[in-house]
């Protein structure tokens, strides 16, 4: 246990702070797999839209250091490649 005050308001910091970061991580993962199953379900507008949404969760996560920025870039540029393929894929 924390023997000092410093101590135990880091613990109390920390446990705060590892609930809004699962939060977030949530949020992100659940607009990631709705923008996922668009992808699946081969319709290109509805990707699209699905994109519109995750993308400002994931540079939100990134911007509150939730998760790292080359990681957030690295998943949407694939995703906008998928959603770019789709598109071709179509026509």
């Amino acid at each position: 246990m924390a023997n000092t005050a410093s101590a135990r308001k880091r613990i109390r910091q920390n446990a705060t702070r590892n609930e809004r970061h699962r939060a977030r991580r949530s949020r992100v993962s659940t607009f990631m797999v709705k923008c996922e199953k668009a992808i699946a379900g081969g319709d290109k507008a509805a990707a699209q839209a699905a994109f519109k949404d995750v993308q400002p969760e994931m540079m939100r996560a990134s911007t509150k250091g939730v998760l790292h920025a080359n990681t957030v870039a690295r998943k949407l540029s694939r995703l906008s490649a998928r959603i770019k393929a789709l598109a071709s894929a179509q026509a």
